[in-house]
């Protein structure tokens, strides 16, 4: 595996954060999200989790910063779980 780091590019830290609303919510919370820069993509999803968001950083520690920051403080979202991954 070649793991290589373009400055100019996007970033090397990825994350999916599953989301959880409370009820109702769901709509308000996605619109939310994807005002987000680090915000990829976001897709609804059905069970446990009522949304998911792909984010791309520059490091972990942005990446950690956009989730306490600007994803937990969107009004509705009540719960989080963030997977983290490199991009290659």
């Amino acid at each position: 595996m070649n793991v290589s780091y373009d400055p100019l590019g996007d970033g090397l830290a990825i994350g999916f954060v599953l989301i959880s609303t409370s009820p109702a919510k769901e709509h308000e919370v996605f619109e939310q999200l994807k005002s987000i820069q680090q915000v990829v993509e976001v897709h609804p999803l059905f069970g446990e989790y009522d949304l998911i968001a792909k984010l791309d950083a520059n490091d972990f520690n942005s990446l950690g910063q956009v989730v306490v920051d600007k994803i937990r403080t969107i009004p509705g979202v009540i719960d989080t779980k963030t997977l983290t991954g490199i991009k290659f």
